[in-house]
């Protein structure tokens, strides 16, 4: 933590906090409701210094006493060095906490090796200053997309707005719809898809189920550390032509888990030649990518509390390739 100590806030212990612990009043005290989110967010900020009891660094067990001070500094916020890329944003929502966003296919969200620049970030760059900034190479991504799914994604503004939709994230509570064109008809229309996720054994740019004694491991086991948990719902909507749209709802948003689930129960993105998907097909359907839209987001604002919901169609180029396949959409 460096000497410079700036927008410090002060609070005075109450008699009525006495003996309480330090992280526990920091969450329930309404005081401290625009700096702190959450206990583990208390936690960290006590850990890395800027949370102080009289001046002096501290721990979160700490039992308080009457007329202690607590302090809290508020960190100085560090200049990026990701370059703004002019880009047309299609803003579905925006206030000073959060922006919602029609991400296109195409758009890669954040910058990564061989995607260092002309991504979402450096367009949010661009079009504002005020970015969450408690990941410095991704600003403001509280949850991402791949480059090829087209659909709606929620930025944060600021470190509180992070905090809290990250929060949501990880206890499942937001809403999350997806479309999908993918290859075949499911033998089964509407069924629950629940798998461990992890690196693919023999290709780390992809992901798979991961497999105890060869078999899939489908149940919940707590302590497992193998992989991460997923659950995928999924309903088919129409088919036609040896295809079928599906309609998607994530549980649990692990990097490529639609791509992986359906092409692992014998239903491939259409396109997604990563994951199943036949080069030679494709070629003969004159597509370079899968076809899979985020079409639906829903979670409460970390500020006023309301719950939103948004909802976007497919991209025009999109809509009118999928009907040409025979769908109604």
């Amino acid at each position: 933590m460096s000497n410079k100590r700036p927008n410090k806030i002060t609070f005075p212990v109450p008699a009525e906090y006495s003996g309480l612990r330090l992280d526990k009043v920091l969450v329930d005290e309404p005081f401290f409701k625009d700096v702190i989110t959450t206990r583990s967010y208390a936690q960290n900020m006590i850990e890395k210094g800027y949370i102080a009891i009289n001046g002096e660094r501290t721990k979160s067990s700490y039992a308080l006493k009457e007329a202690d001070n607590i302090d809290i500094f508020i960190p100085e916020v560090k200049p990026t060095e990701l370059i703004p890329y002019d880009y047309k944003l299609d803003i579905i929502f925006e206030d000073d906490h959060l922006i919602v966003i029609n991400k296109p296919a195409g758009l890669v969200v954040h910058p990564s090796a061989g995607h260092e620049q002309n991504t979402l970030v450096n367009a949010l760059l661009h079009h504002t200053k005020n970015l969450s900034m408690k990941n410095e190479e991704r600003p403001g991504i509280v949850h991402r997309i791949d480059k090829e799914t087209s659909g709606l994604l929620v930025v944060a503004k600021n470190d509180y707005a992070h905090e809290h939709l990250s929060l949501q994230f990880k206890n499942k509570t937001t809403h999350r719809v997806y479309y999908a064109v993918v290859e075949g008809r499911p033998r089964v229309a509407k069924a629950t898809i629940s798998t461990y996720l992890g690196r693919h054994p023999n290709d780390r740019k992809k992901f798979s189920s991961v497999r105890i004694n060869n078999r899939i491991l489908t149940e919940f086991e707590e302590g497992f550390e193998k992989g991460k948990w997923a659950v995928t719902h999924y309903q088919t909507i129409q088919s036609s032509q040896s295809k079928s749209l599906v309609r998607v709802q994530l549980e649990t948003g692990r990097t490529h888990q639609i791509r992986v689930h359906l092409s692992e129960i014998g239903h491939p993105l259409l396109g997604d030649m990563t994951y199943g998907f036949s080069a030679k097909k494709a070629k003969e359907l004159g597509i370079t990518r899968f076809y899979l839209h985020a079409a639906e987001l829903g979670f409460i604002h970390p500020k006023t509390k309301e719950p939103m919901k948004f909802l976007i169609d497919w991209p025009r180029a999109d809509f009118e390739k999928i009907k040409s396949w025979g769908f109604i959409l």
